[in-house]
């Protein structure tokens, strides 16, 4: 294990004033800091009345790749470099897993300064179940893949968080009420923690309707995860023979079933074999 410490660590997503103490701490004692964005940095730096003594550098989407064996260098020689991003945690949906793979890989001690969380907020604002949950980024951009996406997380029953930009909404929103049907609840929780917050509740037909007339600000739209189904182990054989037929375990789809519709395992396992 080498000496260097990578540290990712978390940025407030709107309010100043939600920064950890220890955020502050790190910024001004990193040997180096490695930014999203510089200037945001600047501007989070004058917030917090902090002066880091060690060098800043750009650190984002364009030059990941190739600025990230030199961070990896300076952290194998000692150094303690932290990562920032414009809002929030580094590497969830912004640059940093790449750095964090290669430092692990490198021998070097990985760690975090927790702070504010839009996905983590936004579930606790929705008024949805989130006992369970799954985040799934932003979607596609292009309507035929998105459309795949969607269809593929139409029967997942955890609560459903996602990220999405403003000018694209009314469409995602659309398109989620064609996946998973217009009377699936939804959140969407705009500009968190900043002057104009709010969440909009409803179903998803409501909320295509009201996000036609556009909506700015950071986006993130928290959905409910599809119902438990109860059918009859006879309705759920055809499907169960077509995806035997297509190559998957009879066990394996069995017990997949069983967990969408809420039939017993044993029973839908049982009428198969009796009636393959």
């Amino acid at each position: 294990m080498t000496s260097g410490v990578l540290v990712l660590a978390a940025t407030p997503i709107g309010d100043p004033r939600d920064a950890a103490p220890r955020l502050g701490e790190e910024l001004a004692t990193a040997d180096l800091v490695a930014a999203e964005d510089t200037r945001r940095l600047r501007r989070l730096l004058t917030a917090l009345e902090v002066t880091p003594r060690g060098r800043v550098l750009s650190y984002h989407e364009h030059n990941e790749a190739g600025r990230t064996p030199e961070l990896v260098e300076r952290l194998v020689a000692g150094d303690r470099v932290v990562v920032v991003t414009d809002a929030g945690m580094p590497s969830v949906s912004d640059p940093g897993y790449r750095l964090v793979a290669a430092a692990v890989e490198a021998g070097v001690r990985v760690t975090c300064v927790p702070g504010p969380s839009a996905v983590l907020m936004a579930l606790a604002v929705s008024g949805l179940p989130v006992d369970r949950f799954a985040f799934d980024g932003f979607l596609p951009r292009k309507p035929g893949e998105r459309a795949r996406a969607l269809a593929e997380s139409a029967t997942e029953r955890r609560t459903l968080v996602y990220f999405e930009a403003p000018h694209r909404l009314a469409e995602t929103l659309a398109a989620m009420r064609d996946a998973f049907g217009p009377t699936r609840r939804a959140a969407v929780c705009r500009e968190l923690t900043k002057t104009y917050e709010e969440v909009r509740r409803g179903t998803l037909d409501e909320l295509v309707a009201w996000a036609q007339d556009g909506v700015r600000g950071e986006i993130t739209v928290v959905v409910a995860g599809a119902e438990r189904q109860v059918g009859s182990v006879e309705d759920a054989l055809p499907g169960i023979r077509q995806r035997v037929q297509s190559g998957e375990r009879l066990k394996d789809v069995c017990a997949d079933v069983a967990a969408t519709t809420g039939l017993s395992k044993k029973a839908l396992y049982d009428a198969a074999v009796a009636r393959p």
